[in-house]
Order: structure tokens, then sequence, then C-alpha cells
């Protein structure tokens, strides 16, 4: 009979390490307690005996998975990538794993995934927005997990969070847009029902229309899907208005895309024109031809705030804080005067 090889323990690593296995279990789990030399022994220990930690024992021993759930609305699109990116770095440096799932904007389906997520096991919990059933709130509520809000903040309401004033923000871009000269200003939106980012950037358009004097009213908005394809077909239609739009203002940088994209293909100048904006400064927006004038939002930072304050509230350093981050505007070239 061929003898199974033994599975390597925490011992044989301290040992192989000469270190003690409280030190291993520091390098593994709070490695940036641990002196660099330390460390490199320590892992290229791991690495030799091909060691895993055991997961279940040291979950049990702290009474915690060590794994965060996340929902996003889409993983069609970059909207939501750098962010996560920021926040699966910053998960991973504090010792904790990342489950992501994918909502596709429908309420019902987030839901699922949030007590599917529980019942996982998930110590904590990244939503996207504060827009959803309040039914929800309470269950996580009465399980106590720790939830983060983020790429919004409404400062008024209790629950943690992580992002920035979508309205204020649309309504900066608004206020140059207006700046400019432009009076004949539509809206590519994302659907607002159930997306207060939406209509929190539709708000802002319209707050600074009344504030110059104009008629929010005479706003021609198309509310349509987050594609490519869809800001194309969008702006083709707003292209049949009379008077025909001199800027296009788009709920964010994909339908902005599709925007430029069809305003060739429809043989208009951007900006010449028709000015056309976005919203989130993803990195298709500077490589669009001309490059798209947009709200800059700090995805990265995001992320990392986001990741830092669920941790803290998970490990009981935190009751769930607030953070309002500053957004900017990116001026280029697809936003002109008249």
């Amino acid at each position: 009979m061929i003898k199974q090889p033994s599975i390597p323990t925490l011992d044989d690593v301290a040992l192989l390490a000469g270190v003690s296995t409280a030190t291993v279990s520091r390098c593994l789990n709070s490695k940036q307690k641990v002196a660099l030399s330390t460390r490199e022994k320590v892992m290229k220990a791991v690495e030799t005996l091909g060691y895993t930690p055991n997961f279940n024992a040291r979950a049990m021993a702290a009474k915690r998975t060590f794994t965060i759930g996340a929902i996003i609305p889409t993983m069609e699109n970059a909207i939501f990538a750098r962010g996560l990116q920021a926040f699966q770095e910053t998960l991973h440096d504090l010792g904790y794993n990342l489950l992501v799932s994918s909502s596709a904007y429908e309420p019902n389906l987030e839901a699922e995934q949030i007590k599917a997520l529980v019942a996982r096991g998930a110590d904590g919990l990244l939503l996207i927005g504060y827009e959803r059933d309040d039914k929800i709130y309470e269950y996580l509520d009465r399980r106590q997990i720790p939830t983060v809000l983020a790429w919004a903040s409404e400062p008024e309401k209790p629950h943690a969070s992580v992002g920035f004033n979508n309205r204020k923000a649309m309504q900066v871009l608004a206020d140059l847009v207006i700046a400019k000269g432009h009076r004949r200003i539509s809206m590519i939106s994302g659907v607002v029902d159930g997306n207060d980012r939406a209509a929190s950037r539709l708000a802002g358009i319209k707050d600074a229309l009344v504030q110059h004097g104009l008629h929010s009213n005479d706003l021609k908005v198309i509310e349509t899907s987050y594609e490519i394809e869809s800001g194309a077909v969008a702006f083709a239609t707003l292209m049949k208005s009379d008077p025909r739009p001199t800027v296009v203002m788009c709920g964010n940088d994909v339908l902005a895309a599709g925007a430029v994209n069809k305003a060739k293909e429809l043989g208009l100048r951007v900006p010449n024109d028709v000015s056309i904006t976005g919203f989130d400064d993803i990195e298709l927006a500077g490589i669009l031809e001309p490059p798209l004038t947009t709200v800059h939002v700090p995805h990265r930072e995001m992320g990392r705030v986001a990741g830092n304050e669920l941790v803290n509230m998970i490990e009981n350093r935190s009751e769930g804080a607030k953070h309002t981050l500053e957004v900017s505007i990116t001026m280029r070239g697809s936003l002109g005067e008249v």
C-alpha cells in the first residue's frame, strides 16, 4: 500500500522557518505586523512545504469566516471595476476574502443575493446605493451584518456609507454647461426607478436649470440601460428633436461613449455641432475622440475607504461611519461653447 504524503501543518512551517507558530499565524493573517525579513522566511517555508492554512479552524477560533460579500449592479462594463479592485486589495491586506455578485439592477435578485451571502457566512456586505426595500435593512439589522453603502452619500440617513453627492456633482457639471451658453439641454439617463444614483443625477441637472432661470420641464430625457449601444440609440433619438439639443448630458461615461460614436456615424462634429458630457471618469472617457468632459469620481479611494470601514465595523472598531468624498470636473474636448 502506497503511503500518502502527510499534510503540512503550522508547526512544520514554524520549524522550517525557525520561528514560533504565533509568528507564522501573524504572517498569514496580519502580515503588516511582522518584520519583512521574518515574513520572507515564513512565506518561503509556506511555499516549500505547500502549506495551506486551515480556514475552518481559523474561522471557528475567531467566530468569523473572514469573507465579505459585495453586490454590484452590473459586471458588463467598467463603472464599478476600479473601486471594486481597490476594495478587494484592501480586504486582502486585512486578511479577508471577497465574494462578488451582480444584481443586474434587479431589486429582487439583489435581495436573494444578500440572503445567500449571509447564509454562506459573510461577515459583512458592500452594497451600492441606498434604494432598496426597508425589509432588507431590517433583515441585515436583525442578523447584525455590518453593511457599507457605496457610490452615494446621504448623511441624513442612518447607514454607514462611503460615497459622494451625485445630485450636487451633476449640478456642478450642468452649471458649467450652462455657463458655456447651452440652453437646449437633453439627457441620456440610466433607468431612474430603483436607482437613486440615476435619479439624483437627473435631479442635479434640473436644479441647475432652475437656478439659472430655465425651465426644467424643457429638459428632454431618455432613460435606458447602461450600455454603449443603448447610449447610441438614445442619442440618435434626441438628434431627431426639433429644435435639436446643443448638448447631451449622459448619466455615465458608458452612455456618453455610445453618444459620441453615434454622433460620428451621423456626421456630427463633437463639440462643434453638439456637445456631450459623461459621469464617472472611467478609463474609457480619456480615450474617446474627442475625449470626454465628465465628473471625476475617486473610485479607488472609495473602494479603499469602504474596505477599511467595513473591516473596522466587523472587528468592532467602528459603529459605522459616513464618509463623503469630493468629486471634480474633468474638462476635455467633448464640451464646447455655443
